[in-house]
């Protein structure tokens, strides 16, 4: 499988999703009775895993969680994974509500990377629910408190005259890196330990396609205007709710003149410079560093992951 062509992290086709069974009632039932579901326990946004021989998520059985939910109706049935029906939970406490036997709560921004990509998948998928549960608790039209139906995939509001729903939804955000042929454009921003400089990203505005977007961003952020472009891949970025939606772009023009207070710096770095160490790199679960590496090895006399002078976000940690 080529660089391009493997699922990025968090994304992937690991779960039936169940869309139909979620709106049966009779469907959920069985699943909340049957001892076989599981549940994915999420705490102050963070996903439970064990953490030898590596990192993997801990799935509970659901008979083991309902001392700890506040209510079994906050349940959210995620769908069905490795053949048994698996929900979310989101649970409270000021420390860990669970043992360490059943495993740690860790930054799934942190440690998803190093998991297997249907697991990885999986709590991202989890987080994500709860994140927008937590936003949509009462009526954003009328104010009211919201009920969770469909298995906790739509909120209604609670008052019959106003009839308000609210389902998922993603922020979409375009991530670009844009290229002259021989050098890629990256920049960084202030808050972010010196060295660290990754491609150019943004969120998509209201009546804007993703190719207007795109050039939008990176003439904002840099003063560079860009050409052609092409469609990479995407990624679930649940941190809170985006769509990363990746982009390789050919520059037209090259001088950089900072637009806005978004960035601290911007630079073109070579190969060379890349597979030296300079500069740091993002975490290789990241697109970001999807697009770097794909462009980076199509150039190259041996790929960037074999490159040992080479830095990433994550090696210095």
């Amino acid at each position: 499988m080529t660089a391009s062509a493997r699922p990025n992290v968090f994304s992937g086709p690991y779960i039936d999703r169940m869309s139909i069974g979620r709106r049966d009632p009779a469907t959920i039932a069985a699943a909340l009775a049957d001892p076989a579901s599981r549940i994915v326990p999420v705490w102050r946004s963070r996903s439970l895993v064990h953490r030898a021989p590596g990192p993997r998520a801990s799935l509970l059985p659901i008979a083991s969680c309902r001392d700890l939910l506040r209510d079994p109706g906050d349940l959210i049935l995620l769908g069905r994974f490795n053949g048994h029906a698996t929900f979310v939970a989101e649970l409270t406490g000021e420390g860990p509500p669970l043992g360490r036997e059943a495993g740690e709560f860790v930054d799934l921004r942190r440690d998803g990377g190093l998991m297997g990509f249907e697991e990885a998948g999986l709590l991202a998928y989890a987080r994500a629910m709860i994140s927008w549960r937590s936003r949509h608790r009462y009526c954003g039209r009328c104010g009211a408190p919201t009920r969770a139906e469909q298995a906790g995939h739509v909120m209604s509001c609670t008052v019959e005259a106003c009839g308000q729903q609210a389902f998922p939804r993603l922020d979409p955000a375009v991530i670009v890196l844009v290229t002259d042929g021989g050098r890629a454009l990256l920049g960084r921003q202030a808050s972010w330990p010196a060295g660290r400089y990754s491609t150019i990203a943004g969120f998509v505005e209201p009546g804007e396609s993703l190719e207007d977007a795109v050039r939008r961003e990176v003439f904002e952020e840099t003063g560079v205007r860009v050409g052609g472009l092409r469609y990479h891949s995407s990624q679930p970025w649940p941190f809170p709710s985006s769509l990363m939606l990746g982009f390789m772009a050919q520059a037209e023009t090259e001088a950089i003149n900072l637009q806005d207070d978004e960035l601290e710096d911007v630079q073109w770095f070579s190969r060379e410079q890349i597979a030296a160490g300079t500069p740091a790199l993002p975490p290789p679960q990241s697109v970001s560093f999807r697009l770097i590496e794909d462009w980076y090895d199509t150039g190259a006399r041996r790929p960037l992951a074999e490159e040992p002078g080479a830095s990433r976000w994550d090696a210095t940690r």
